[in-house]
């Protein structure tokens, strides 16, 4: 891919951030429309955060926000859409006459996904309190679902689940008593082989479809013991392309992202 004196700068900002397949994606796009523009993934501490993002605005920059930064940019940006707002993280960000305006398309990615899955209505198990989770909460409002949080501690659950319920959702602390239709994982927990499963497949009530937001070639290991227990499961590949389209027409309001391109790219990088 040729780089001009002129490319326009598009970043990913995480910590950690080399898994990210956002910049393979998008390059990809790129390169299809024959764009003067280059995607790079950039390790950002939470220290150096604001620094990172005054700089992008500086040059005129643009692009997305991972973990664990999404809330915090929320509060950074200097404008931003109502989801934004409304979800209190940021995954997305482009510069205006110098100025930063956020937007969440994770919360229109998530509501395709669900809605491919299953009705997106019903009752959802969202496992995670952090900014993805903020998207959901988010999702299921605007789906009409009942929200059930479960975190690692009961009073982070709660606490998430009246901050969801302020934002319009029909929202409280799980039980190990609960069903659900649909569950999500919100939490970085599948990035590693090794690490624990988000929640128990066997520890599961009435659960018909299942959502990873975490992908890695293979699929994660979660995925994969939901279908082996008979749910219908899928890791966050898709909800990856459909954020990173919706994120593309905000870079590029003039040109709409090639889909199939960007979707093919994801698929052959998590190819096993």
């Amino acid at each position: 891919m040729e780089i001009g004196a002129n490319a326009r700068l598009l970043v990913v900002l995480g910590d950690p951030v080399t898994h990210s397949l956002s910049p393979m994606m998008h390059n990809a796009a790129i390169r299809a429309l024959g764009l003067d523009a280059v995607y790079v993934a950039l390790p950002t501490p939470a220290a150096k955060l604001l620094i990172v993002l005054e700089a992008l605005a500086a040059v005129a920059a643009a692009g997305n926000i991972t973990l664990p930064h999404k809330e915090a940019a929320e509060r950074y940006v200097a404008r931003k859409t109502d989801v934004c707002a409304r979800a209190g993280a940021c995954n997305t960000f482009w510069t205006e006459n110098g100025v930063l305006v956020g937007d969440n398309t994770d919360v229109t990615a998530l509501l395709t996904c669900v809605r491919r899955m299953a009705d997106g209505a019903g009752r959802w198990l969202v496992v995670g309190t952090g900014g993805s989770a903020r998207a959901v909460a988010i999702a299921a409002a605007t789906a009409g679902a009942e929200l059930l949080v479960r975190s690692r501690t009961a009073a982070r659950a709660r606490t998430f689940a009246d901050w969801a319920v302020t934002r319009g959702a029909r929202a409280r602390a799980a039980t190990e008593r609960d069903a659900s239709d649909l569950v999500i994982n919100a939490t970085p927990l599948g990035l590693q082989e090794k690490d624990p499963l988000p929640v128990d497949p066997a520890a599961l009530r009435g659960a018909r479809a299942a959502l990873d937001l975490v992908y890695t070639p293979g699929e994660t290991r979660w995925v994969r013991a939901l279908r082996a227990a008979g749910v219908t499961a899928h890791d966050g590949r898709e909800l990856l392309v459909q954020q990173g389209i919706a994120a593309f027409a905000r870079f590029f309001p003039e040109r709409q992202g090639p889909t199939e391109v960007m979707r093919a790219a994801v698929g052959r990088a998590l190819r096993a």
